[in-house]
């Protein structure tokens, strides 16, 4: 994923309407995410696109750095992409329901990327038991 210094100014809470995790959550441990998301995550570190892609539903779309990429041709350029833009470690720091089918999980990166460090939500919404919808920001 790659990320810009001006990631938390795009992103901030009031240039986002609607967002869902205005909503209320319930704190949710790693070992209660559906295995759709856990799956998916362990691949995306990983960097196995095969195992990654497997995770989405045909039409599903992935926002990150407020681009969207829809489908699997779109998705599978963008994982490509930011797996091989940078190098980083990443750390889930906590995770939340948000309601049917939706899920917020934080994660801590630290590489050499601009900034060095950053804290990002992976909103995921789920259909099928696959990620429907995915988006990324801080």
């Amino acid at each position: 994923m790659r990320l810009t210094r001006g990631d938390a100014e795009r992103h901030s809470p009031a240039r986002r309407n609607g967002d869902i995790a205005d909503r209320p959550a319930h704190q949710t441990g790693e070992e209660q995410l559906p295995e759709t998301i856990t799956g998916y995550l362990k691949a995306h570190q990983a960097r196995d696109l095969s195992v990654a892609m497997q995770s989405y539903e045909p039409d599903a779309a992935v926002t990150d750095e407020g681009r969207t990429y829809h489908g699997h041709a779109e998705i599978r350029a963008w994982l490509s992409r930011s797996a091989s833009e940078y190098t980083y470690t990443i750390e889930m720091t906590g995770a939340s329901r948000l309601g049917d089918d939706r899920y917020d999980v934080m994660h801590h990166l630290e590489g050499n990327f601009p900034g060095g460090t950053a804290d990002l939500h992976f909103r995921f919404t789920l259909r099928n038991e696959k990620i429907a919808r995915l988006v990324i920001e801080p």
